[in-house]
């Protein structure tokens, strides 16, 4: 599994905001790492690589879902409150296989509903200060290594 490190939440959004130039329609990142591991920062790279505006992302912690419109709509999901039947009886399957692109955070609940989908998992690690390490897997092109060294990102941890 590629990993890369950021030295900070603008290396962090650098890196979403390549590899949502990728992205397609029913596209969905499950966004795996504790709390503070940087997440939200990730979104806000992927609206940013969507065509949509960056500083309205948020974490959807209260609202569940938040809806980025850009050159494809980015649903950003926080299911921390949720269990697997909440989620299903809110419809968010509908979501998950639509039009848009879809980042999932804490996802570990709705995983029976995303089954039939071909997840990407993006795995954030929070180290000393701002370091993280940012692990992918599922995704079918990665920045190539010369556009990761011209943000600051190493290839490997």
């Amino acid at each position: 599994m590629p990993a890369y490190l950021s030295h900070g939440e603008e290396e962090t959004q650098a890196l979403a905001a390549l590899l949502a130039q990728d992205l397609g329609p029913g596209d969905v990142l499950l966004l795996q790492g504790d709390l503070g591991a940087g997440k939200t920062a990730f979104v806000r790279g992927l609206a940013r690589g969507l065509g949509a505006d960056e500083d309205e992302v948020s974490s959807p912690t209260f609202a569940l879902l938040q809806l980025y419109q850009g050159r494809l709509p980015l649903y950003h999901f926080d299911l921390y409150r949720l269990s697997g039947q909440e989620a299903e009886e809110l419809g968010f399957e509908e979501f998950f296989f639509g039009q848009g692109v879809c980042a999932v955070e804490w996802p570990d609940c709705a995983l029976e509903l995303l089954r039939p989908a071909k997840p990407k998992t993006v795995r954030l690690t929070a180290g000393e200060g701002d370091l993280r390490t940012i692990a992918l897997e599922g995704f079918d092109a990665l920045p190539e290594p010369g556009r990761i060294l011209a943000l600051g990102l190493c290839g490997a941890p």
